[in-house]
């Protein structure tokens, strides 16, 4: 919808892509959906759900047998954004690296975007 012919909307690195194939299989899911809502300290926050089907109006970046379905009202805001997985001694998640992003929060839960 908002991507660019020939590019994915967004990346996953190896890691990302490795727990997001191993949650579908856990989960029986299609894939996991991302999007953006409004809330935490900054503004906005991204959301990741399990997924049973594809909605026709996602857009879809599958990679290593990972399928990523983007929302559509959060595509403009995700275009270009990096998905990894982290792992360290206290935590593990998934981390996005959106260049669209002017500000997080101090805890990295809450983003503001750049303005049009």
């Amino acid at each position: 919808m908002f991507g660019i012919p020939g590019k994915a909307a967004v990346t996953m690195t190896p890691a990302a892509a490795k727990q997001i194939a191993r949650l579908m299989t856990t989960k029986g899911s299609s894939g996991l959906r991302i999007g953006v809502k409004k809330g935490g300290c900054a503004g906005m926050e991204y959301t990741m759900d399990y997924v049973s089907e594809v909605n026709p109006m996602d857009e879809t970046v599958e990679q290593d047998g990972a399928r990523v379905m983007i929302a559509p009202m959060a595509q403009m805001f995700l275009i270009g954004t990096e998905i990894d997985y982290e792992t360290s001694l206290l935590e593990s998640g998934f981390k996005f690296r959106n260049p669209n992003v002017a500000e997080a929060c101090g805890c990295g839960e809450s983003i503001k975007f750049k303005d049009a």
